[in-house]
């Protein structure tokens, strides 16, 4: 059975500083391919590198996530244009989105920093729509922020609602739109019971694999760097809530994820 990661953070410290040694212990538990997005304009570069140094398959996708938003610029835009344009290998525009989880010392800072990343966000998707590119979204607190903006641009890419975590209505509105969830450690922890309730009943078709290492560790983890090895646990997490066999849904899985990120089989 061949796993794909279609979110993990390759190239942040804590991976990067000993990554051959995390990507052999990945493929002995059984990953094969991994999507690297990544987080700010100042990677993107290195990533391109990163991707012909591994034994390990990686895609890459690029985007400024909404943490580094306010670093961002219209020349890096222009940039992601470029090389969306020139770099064959880049499959996906990503980390992008909302996070309106993030505040400010006080609530004009704040709002100015979220009218930023909405910007930010709705010039990158139109970017990936030119380019005819799936996205990788980040949400936190927003996603009817995202689902307007999707719908205003009439985005038909599709791609992956990373990190998915709420209900069936939840789930069905991103998949209306021709998106995959990404499941992650998330579904490890009892107290999850609504997004691991929706996991049982949404169709196969929905889903997809993540780890989001270094970040994001299963339950039983907390505090440790999480790894792309992990995604085997997470794999038997989803096997324990749905109904289908462990081959048929790695397989499934592994159709989506290249369904989702636009990729040949």
């Amino acid at each position: 059975m061949l796993l794909f990661d279609t979110h993990c953070h390759l190239d942040l410290p804590e991976l990067a500083a000993d990554l051959p040694a995390f990507l052999a212990v990945a493929m002995d538990a059984g990953i094969r391919r991994i999507l690297v997005p990544a987080v700010e304009a100042a990677r993107w570069n290195g990533l391109l590198q990163l991707q012909q140094t591994t034994a390990l398959q990686l895609d890459v996708a690029l985007g400024i996530h909404p943490w580094w938003a306010e670093s961002a610029s219209e020349e890096q835009l222009d940039l992601l244009a470029q090389l969306l344009q020139t770099e064959a290998s880049v499959c996906a525009v990503g980390e992008i989105g909302l996070d309106f989880a993030l505040v400010k010392a006080d609530e004009i800072a704040t709002q100015q920093l979220h009218q930023w990343q909405q910007t930010l966000f709705s010039a990158q998707l139109a970017v990936a729509a030119q380019a005819r590119k799936p996205v990788v979204l980040h949400h936190r607190k927003s996603q009817p922020a995202l689902l307007a903006e999707l719908k205003r641009q009439q985005f038909s890419q599709g791609g992956i609602l990373h990190a998915f975590s709420g209900s069936q209505a939840q789930a069905h509105a991103f998949l209306d739109l021709g998106f995959k969830l990404g499941i992650g450690g998330t579904i490890s922890y009892e107290r999850a019971q609504k997004t691991r309730d929706t996991v049982k009943k949404l169709p196969l078709s929905a889903l997809v694999l993540e780890t989001d290492a270094p970040a994001m560790p299963l339950a039983g983890f907390q505090g440790q760097v999480n790894t792309p090895a992990q995604l085997a646990l997470v794999f038997q997490q989803l096997c324990a809530l749905r109904p289908e066999s462990p081959v048929v849904l790695a397989e499934a899985l592994w159709q989506n994820s290249l369904s989702a990120l636009q990729l040949p089989a």
